[in-house]
C-alpha cells in the first residue's frame, strides 16, 4: 500500500465522519484513529486513584468570625426557619441594584417572596409559609445553599 492509497483512505474518513479505520491483510496490517481516543482515556481516567471527598457544607460558615458578638447565636435560636427547599445560589435582591426583598425587622406575610433561589438558570422565587417578623437572615447573598439550609428566622 503506497502513500497515495492511505492518503485516499483519511479523506474518506473525513468524507463520512468516521474515527477509526482497520485493515489487515496476511503481511500487512493499517490502523488509523481520528480525535481523541475514548477507551484509552476511559483507561487512563480508570487508574487514577478516587479524588477526596470536599465537605459540602465549609466548616469555617459554622465558626463566629473574628471579632463577632457571642452574643448572636442564642438570638439566632429564636423563631421559626425558613429552609431551602433547593440547591442552588441564594439571592436577597430581584436584581443587583433592586432593593432586598426583605432585611431583619421586616414584617413578612403568608406568600410574601423573601428571597430567590438559582438553580439551573432558573430563578425560582422562595415564598414565606409563615407571617412574622424578619430576626435573622442566615444565608448569604450570592452564595451557594443546600436543600434544607437555613435561610431566614421569624418570629
Amino acid at each position: 500500500m503506497d502513500l497515495q492509497e492511505i492518503r485516499r483512505i483519511v479523506e474518506l474518513m473525513n468524507e463520512h465522519g468516521l474515527t477509526q479505520f482497520d485493515l489487515t491483510k496476511k503481511d500487512f496490517q493499517l490502523k488509523l484513529k481520528k480525535g481523541t481516543d475514548v477507551d484509552e482515556l476511559r483507561g487512563l481516567l480508570a487508574s487514577l486513584p478516587a479524588p477526596a471527598a470536599l465537605p459540602v457544607h465549609a466548616a469555617p460558615a459554622a465558626l463566629p468570625a473574628a471579632g463577632a458578638a457571642p452574643a448572636q447565636a442564642p438570638a439566632a435560636a429564636d423563631g421559626i426557619e425558613i429552609n431551602s427547599p433547593m440547591v442552588g445560589t441564594f439571592y436577597q435582591k430581584p436584581a443587583p441594584d433592586a432593593p432586598s426583598f426583605v432585611e431583619v425587622g421586616s414584617v413578612v406575610s403568608v406568600g410574601q417572596t423573601v428571597c430567590i433561589i438559582e438553580a439551573m438558570k432558573v430563578m425560582n422565587e422562595i415564598k414565606s409559609e409563615v407571617s412574622g417578623t424578619i430576626t435573622a437572615i442566615i444565608a448569604q447573598d450570592g452564595k451557594p445553599v443546600q436543600f434544607g439550609d437555613v435561610l431566614f428566622r421569624i418570629k
